[in-house]
């Protein structure tokens, strides 16, 4: 059974239930299972890794992308859209992917992930155009190695239906409800340690029928999977909703069973009182995704009033396509700065957004596995060198993670394995990687 020690770290925030932060700890970990944390901890391993000058935390936890994207970074024409119409510029040129586009996308958002700390990643794939399936995500996940999360995403609606994707890349919805049984009976492991869980995610209710939405919540509880789609994101998704289904998105998700520990929506930007209290009482999550919102000028979240309601918020990079960017740590201080823009500058703390970027991204997936650095966890750790450029002369390193930086990780440790290394992926060239997304989007783009 191998061992591993890190020791020697400046500060190991631990986010646990004290959320002690504890000086010039260490943690040993056996067979990717934490033993031990704080001072009394075995003296060797079978690894050793100094974290002299560096702050340890719990990896960062992403609870909301769509790694197809990284393809599609500012498009011209999308670049200052709105919501629906940015989706109508992108539809045609995601309609030419296939199966080598997928993958690569993949690794390339998810090595960008990992660079940034992020040990756990969910994925909502919702098109599957030319050949293409969730296995190409899957494969690709595998190659870098952190926990993946994939949803089997879809839509069903077309244009010629009043929907807003064009009929090339809707589906049947008894193909796709065939299909996500097929993806869970094969891949779905939801025994502690996973490394593989498979959701059920519609893309959007402008997207799919009523029916579906109530038959992908029906199939979810009998398979105890997760459930996941976008909700209430700007003013054009509310006024849909209030158009076409006679109520808010809130209310439309509690009629057709979208609601409950097992379901997390994305966005939740304009969720009213009454939505946030059936969110609270239904222990329904949120992925806030804070840059992507102001890309696409949607709106700021009422984050600090889910939060002290009692929701489980947890944070997003969403797409590629809206943000820029799949940076987490650049998440989470977005997701500051926008609560103090809001509320005041006592808002949120560089410490509570750190919550939300662990502890909180763990517990809206479902992962009570994941999140912490407490003896029984799972060794999921970033390592993060405060001796840095970006960190020099701040008073506060662990603030310092999410106000200055440093914004790469130096080592990422996935389930007591070593994914980045002094600043560097371990399981994949990343230069070719690179070379093969930019040959990729050149050709999609001519």
């Amino acid at each position: 059974m191998p061992t591993l020690l890190i020791k020697n770290a400046d500060q190991l925030v631990t986010m646990d239930g004290q959320r002690r932060e504890i000086a010039n700890g260490s943690i040993f970990v056996r067979n990717g299972v934490i033993e031990a944390v704080g001072y009394d901890v075995p003296n060797t391993a079978d690894e050793v890794i100094d974290a002299s000058n560096c702050v340890v935390t719990p990896g960062l936890v992403n609870t909301h992308h769509h790694l197809y994207q990284t393809l599609t970074r500012v498009v011209p024409g999308g670049q200052d859209a709105l919501l629906f119409g940015w989706l109508q510029t992108l539809y045609p040129i995601w309609a030419r992917f296939g199966p080598e586009e997928f993958f690569t996308s993949a690794q390339v958002g998810l090595a960008e992930l990992a660079l940034s700390g992020c040990t756990m990643s969910s994925d909502h794939l919702y098109l599957y155009p030319n050949g293409a399936k969730l296995e190409d995500t899957i494969e690709a996940a595998k190659t870098i190695g952190i926990r993946f999360h994939p949803t089997r995403g879809s839509m069903s609606i077309g244009e010629s239906d009043g929907g807003l994707p064009p009929d090339s890349l809707v589906e049947r919805e008894e193909d796709i409800l065939n299909d996500s049984i097929r993806l869970i009976d094969k891949f779905h492991n939801p025994n502690a340690g996973s490394m593989l869980q498979i959701g059920i995610a519609p893309c959007s209710p402008f997207s799919v029928s009523r029916e579906l939405m109530r038959d992908a919540a029906l199939l979810t509880r009998d398979k105890q999977v997760m459930l996941h789609t976008h909700l209430a994101e700007n003013d054009e998704d509310i006024a849909y909703s209030l158009e076409k289904f006679g109520c808010r998105p809130g209310q439309y998700a509690e009629d057709l069973g979208w609601t409950g520990s097992d379901v997390w929506h994305a966005h939740c930007v304009k969720l009213d009182t009454a939505e946030i209290d059936l969110f609270t009482r239904s222990k329904t999550g949120v992925a806030h995704c804070p840059c992507s919102n102001c890309r696409l000028g949607s709106g700021i979240a009422p984050v600090r009033a889910m939060r002290d309601a009692g929701v489980n918020v947890a944070l997003g990079v969403d797409g590629s396509a809206s943000n820029d960017a799949g940076h987490l740590l650049s998440e989470a201080r977005q997701a500051l700065l926008l609560q103090r823009v809001q509320n005041g500058a006592d808002a949120m703390s560089a410490r509570e957004a750190l919550e939300i970027a662990t502890f909180g991204g763990a517990k809206v997936l479902g992962r009570d596995d994941c999140g912490s650095l407490e003896v029984g966890k799972r060794a999921d750790i970033a390592i993060w060198d405060v001796n840095s450029l970006e960190a020099a002369g701040s008073w506060d390193p662990v603030a310092a993670l999410v106000l200055c930086g440093p914004f790469t990780v130096r080592d990422l440790i996935v389930e007591g394995n070593q994914v980045v290394k002094s600043g560097n992926l371990t399981g994949v060239e990343l230069g070719k990687v690179i070379e093969k997304q930019n040959q990729l989007a050149k050709r999609l783009a001519e």
